[in-house]
């Protein structure tokens, strides 16, 4: 029987002082069922911003022990399965998002979810495209907000982390105090707004531990992409966290030096925008798996 982890256990920050709530074995699938950042406080159009607790932002559910798992391991997380809630919800407040300047009151709209399908009015249809905002380990020392995201993981708000996906993190404590939260029915690469179509709902997971080597940043395995990840304060610096480890998987999956793997990133990997909106800027560097012949190969 696969276990489900119910969404009454949560926490507001990714801490290496978390104690564990629940427990897998490596291997062993389980589902999350989780919240909306907002908790579940708007349900309505009448549920304004304002109105709700805007410090139990970005629920996580957690934290989840892998057995086994300890400091200076590889935390590969399988993304199995996405199920989403009936209905999601954007919100529209001032200073939110990139033009929030120019929103002078608050508003909600309500979007149901049905078929795949996300009918955001009467004309307008967008289809789906699940995925996890909020997915992490507990860092080595500090505490940080699960809004935050990190070398940790966290609130990377990537829309690659979605079904069929792998999400590689690096584990600083023992367990690694995984904890996942904040799904979006879909969302635009920048989270422009400060939001995507924002939902509850529940993912199926499986993990598996990568001994005697680590990763500085978080890394993911998708359909058409090796993807290296990194969140800084400002784009100089996030871009050239993620494109320093994306030079690294090249001359390592490729047995190239240094200079042709910067030669090969220049011709082939794209450089994304994961999210804009969060306390530090999240970037992407993403490499073609099919050109590269990179099928197959793990981080």
């Amino acid at each position: 029987m696969v276990k489900e982890f119910d969404k009454s256990k949560i926490i507001y920050e990714f801490s290496p002082n978390n104690k564990g709530i629940y427990f897998v074995k490596e291997g062993e699938e389980f589902w999350v069922e989780t919240e909306d950042c907002y908790g579940g406080q708007i349900r309505t159009e009448k549920d304004l911003r304002p109105n709700i607790n805007n410090s139990t932002m970005n629920p996580s559910v957690g934290p989840i022990v892998i057995d086994g798992a300890e400091e200076g391991d590889i935390l590969c997380v399988e993304v199995l399965d996405i199920i989403l809630d009936n209905q999601g919800v954007m919100c529209a407040s001032p200073g939110v998002g990139v033009l929030g300047d120019k929103i002078k009151e608050y508003n909600t709209k309500i979007i149901p979810i049905k078929d795949d399908m996300a009918y955001f009015s009467e004309n307008i249809v967008i289809p789906i495209q699940p995925m996890i905002g909020v997915i992490g380990v507990s860092p080595k020392e500090e505490s940080i907000a699960c809004i935050t995201p990190g070398k940790h993981g966290a609130n990377m708000d990537t829309k690659e982390v979605c079904k069929g996906s792998k999400v590689y993190l690096p584990v600083f404590v023992k367990g690694a105090n995984l904890a996942v939260g904040d799904l979006h029915a879909s969302m635009g690469d920048g989270e422009l707004s400060g939001m995507g179509i924002e939902i509850a709902g529940k993912v199926k997971l499986k993990t598996r531990l990568i001994k005697n080597k680590t990763i500085r940043n978080p890394r993911i395995d998708s359909k058409d992409y090796l993807i290296t990840i990194a969140s800084a304060n400002n784009y100089k610096e996030a871009i050239a966290e993620a494109v320093g480890d994306m030079v690294e998987v090249l001359k390592e999956l490729l047995n190239l030096k240094f200079e042709d793997a910067y030669r090969i990133l220049g011709a082939t990997c794209d450089l994304r925008i994961s999210q804009v909106v969060n306390p530090l800027i999240t970037v992407k560097v993403c490499a073609p798996k099919e050109i590269l012949k990179l099928e197959g190969f793990n981080f």
